[in-house]
């Protein structure tokens, strides 16, 4: 089956210079993001899958959940687990509620690591924008992953409080998951969700 070309779903099939700037932008990032992360012993499969674990609120941090998120196969994703876990920077844990179930969990190492994040670069040149070009490059930036996620139908992760099936409890604080019933404190509420559904 063809791929229809990023530019012709961001423009209804019509060709739009202004779309294929956006599209080359966005190539050169991520180019100059991947070689960024080949440092530490690391890998940028690995990096991605450390910060995805730090992110995720615990009913994501799953192998099947990262290979969602990542999108890629649940072997490929198990090698990249088992290659953190020789290097003492994650850990699996057999979940409380349903022993059959894995938690991905980081280390003391893991944390460590990650505050050397070589994506902190990225993040500081970001910061550094017009506070004025920021809101509406997150903004478009968002609505593009989600276009092209629907277009392709490839699920979507978001932060738990912004999912439509979050309903925010009383004390304004915490919440509950519409999807499993389950009370969502303030810290896992601006974490990422594999239920999160975006407001239609």
């Amino acid at each position: 089956m063809p791929v229809t070309p990023l530019s012709e779903i961001l423009t209804n099939g019509e060709k739009s210079p202004v779309a294929q700037r956006v599209i080359l932008l966005l190539d050169r990032l991520s180019r100059l993001t991947r070689e960024l992360q080949f440092v530490d012993g690391l890998n940028p499969a690995q990096w991605e899958a450390l910060r995805y674990i730090a992110q995720a609120n615990k009913l994501s941090r799953s192998p099947t959940a990262l290979a969602e998120y990542l999108g890629a196969t649940k072997g490929t994703v198990s090698q990249t687990l088992i290659a953190l876990e020789g290097k003492g920077l994650i850990t699996r844990c057999k979940k409380s509620c349903d022993r059959r179930q894995v938690e991905l969990c980081l280390t003391e190492a893991g944390e460590a690591m990650l505050a050397k994040d070589p994506m902190q670069t990225l993040e500081r040149a970001a910061t550094e924008m017009a506070d004025d070009l920021g809101p509406q490059l997150v903004k478009g930036l968002t609505r593009l992953l989600h276009d092209l996620q629907t277009h392709h139908k490839i699920m979507e992760f978001g932060v738990c409080q912004d999912c439509s099936l979050f309903c925010l409890q009383d004390d304004g604080e915490t919440g509950v998951c519409g999807n499993n019933g389950q009370t969502i404190d303030a810290q896992e509420k601006t974490k990422i969700c594999v239920n999160y559904k975006a407001a239609s």
